[in-house]
């Protein structure tokens, strides 16, 4: 039961911003703990997950980790087990902001996140060829901060699967890219932490080779939860939801929980097998 006067967090409906999240507050899974055990010097980690899944979330979360905004992360497990003294200057890469509708207008648009980083930087930059661009940032922020840099790239793979069905678009694209995140094997010694997110795993693209290959913990049991909510997460943290709308559609909460269930599965049964697929082209 409900007790009386008390008023339920809102959703986190379409919110992924965790600042957001956390001013309001709103709802929020704590995943702190996955963070804290995987965020080590010079480690790389790669996550794939279907969409709708969190995974931009866990990207802003490590956005304001880093950045050392305390604040945000009081109650949460890793408050008190984190250096709040160390911080790192990020840089911040969402797919979902960069248009790939052809090669030309990717690499165009990857230039100008480019420049608006070195501009949040205050930084100017010499290089005309975006990939060198891309590289002389990295060092740049390194140098002006005197601490080695946080790398968290969203949906990497974007512009490869929105172009699945235009074969020569998806080609360029893919060595678009291949020329752009090459530039993270030789500023390595000048990055402190990288995590990639996307859909799936293209091989092929040089984020993957041997030399800079981040560790791929999409199908690791230790990070099974880091996306996405349990069962006992959802009962626990969504209790007074759970309970409000069982009342309101006349059900019992196990009918409920049980239709939740079958929701999820018919929306994500596909996407939990196709986000396993590693893509070789």
């Amino acid at each position: 039961m409900i007790k009386k006067g008390y008023v339920m967090k809102d959703l986190p409906i379409s919110i992924e911003t965790f600042s957001i999240l956390r001013n309001n507050d709103y709802v929020y899974i704590d995943k702190t703990k996955y963070i804290h055990k995987m965020i080590k010097p010079g480690k790389k980690y790669f996550l794939s997950r279907p969409r709708r899944f969190g995974k931009s979330l866990l990207v802003s979360v490590m956005e304001e980790l880093f950045k050392g905004n305390k604040k945000l992360f009081e109650g949460l497990y890793i408050y008190d087990k984190w250096d709040w003294d160390k911080t790192n200057p990020v840089i911040k890469l969402d797919f979902g902001y960069i248009s790939h509708e052809s090669p030309e207008i990717l690499e165009k648009s990857l230039d100008e996140f480019i420049n608006l980083t070195a501009a949040e930087y205050s930084l100017k930059l010499q290089s005309t060829i975006f990939t060198n661009k891309f590289e002389e940032l990295i060092k740049k922020v390194h140098k002006k901060y005197e601490k080695k840099v946080v790398i968290l790239i969203d949906e990497y793979d974007k512009a490869i699967v929105k172009n699945m069905s235009r074969p020569k678009v998806l080609k360029s694209n893919k060595l678009k890219l291949q020329n752009f995140y090459g530039v993270l094997k030789a500023a390595d010694e000048y990055i402190e932490f990288l995590f990639v997110t996307g859909v799936s795993k293209f091989t092929g693209t040089s984020l993957f080779s041997d030399f800079n290959s981040p560790n791929d913990i999409t199908l690791d049991y230790n990070y099974s939860s880091i996306c996405g909510y349990t069962q006992e997460e959802l009962e626990r943290e969504f209790k007074e939801h759970i309970l409000e709308t069982s009342k309101i559609l006349d059900c019992s909460k196990e009918t409920l929980l049980n239709w939740i269930k079958e929701w999820i599965m018919d929306i994500h049964g596909m996407g939990r097998i196709k986000y396993i697929i590693h893509f070789q082209f």
